[in-house]
């Protein structure tokens, strides 16, 4: 199985010590935050540019700064961000289909991989799910499934890589990270999410020994 990796604090203070391209590939969900318009800027390929120690929280509805994109392209060699739509980068579109109402019928990402359009199709729509048999408990206001991480890896990386996500929320990454046989090093902010998030991960794995 995988390295993973679950740490509790703040991902710019961790980006900040690591080197450059220390990351194969980053998958990442920041909050978009009310002022997510604000930070409109493609991503600076700078290596000197340092990175502000500032902390993010899904809850505080905050988006990212530019600091957080630059240090981001930094230390992965390719990445692929949730709501990056909201934040004007430039780039191939992933573009899921929920299924869901009109408040959201799905959600857009944006990667460094390729310039085209990908759809990925799962229904997540309150309490129905595409594989109803095996519900996901959620416990995350923006939990993503396990099966969307899967056809990520599965289309974006390769065996060997290593995964970085910033922003860990119900830590469904981890799960499809441990399952595929992918090191991942995952940051959350917040000690409630991280406390659920680590629990959840860790019943997925004993359930996975029952069997």
């Amino acid at each position: 199985m995988g390295d993973i990796n679950l740490h509790l604090g703040d991902c710019m203070e961790a980006m900040a010590k690591m080197p450059d391209n220390a990351f194969d590939l980053a998958i990442v969900d920041p909050p978009y935050g009310s002022d997510a318009d604000a930070v409109k800027k493609e991503f600076d390929n700078s290596k000197k540019r340092a990175a502000k120690r500032t902390f993010y929280h899904h809850f505080n509805n905050v988006a990212p700064t530019e600091e957080y994109f630059v240090e981001l392209n930094r230390v992965a060699k390719n990445w692929i961000v949730w709501g990056g739509n909201f934040f004007g980068l430039k780039g191939g579109v992933i573009a899921w289909n929920k299924n869901g109402t009109a408040f959201g019928e799905g959600e857009v990402a944006i990667c460094s991989t390729h310039a085209s359009v990908r759809f990925f199709e799962h229904t997540w729509n309150g309490m129905l799910q595409q594989d109803m048999k095996n519900k996901e408990h959620r416990i995350h206001p923006t939990q993503k499934p396990v099966a969307l991480y899967k056809w990520l890896l599965h289309n974006y990386a390769k065996e060997g890589d290593k995964i970085l996500d910033t922003h860990g929320g119900s830590m469904s990454i981890a799960i499809a990270c441990h399952d595929m046989n992918f090191d991942l090093d995952l940051w959350e902010l917040d000690p409630e999410y991280y406390q659920k998030g680590v629990e959840r991960f860790n019943q997925h794995k004993a359930q996975l020994r029952m069997f």
